[in-house]
């Protein structure tokens, strides 16, 4: 529980530096968080978000694709190898080509 706790002081401690390192435009956080901006600006320079408030930031920070056990980690990383050695697999042009088209759908939502 004190590492739990000690994480959290950190992410409190260093709330402003997180924010601007990630991949999100602030004005996306705000918008997602319900948070309204002078509060969320004065807040962040304060480190004062409360527990509910960090919790929301982190949930649109890190959506939660999949809760996935070890195991299930596990056998997905079996069927990737198996796909592999049956030559399921696309060529990194066509991957480059998808991961653009990932980047823009992103880029028109605001989200970077």
């Amino acid at each position: 529980m004190i590492a739990e706790i000690e994480k959290y002081i950190e992410i409190q401690n260093n709330i402003d530096q997180i924010l601007k390192d990630s991949p999100f435009k602030i004005s996306y956080i705000i918008e997602k968080t319900g948070i309204k901006k002078p509060t969320f600006f004065k807040k962040m320079k304060e480190k004062r978000f409360t527990s509910e408030e960090l919790l929301s930031i982190a949930k649109v920070m890190e959506p939660v694709y999949r809760n996935e056990t070890h195991e299930e980690i596990l056998e997905s990383l079996k069927r990737s190898e198996e796909d592999f050695r049956m030559g399921r697999t696309i060529s990194h042009q066509e991957l480059m080509k998808q991961a653009r088209a990932r980047l823009e759908q992103r880029k028109n939502e605001g989200r970077i």
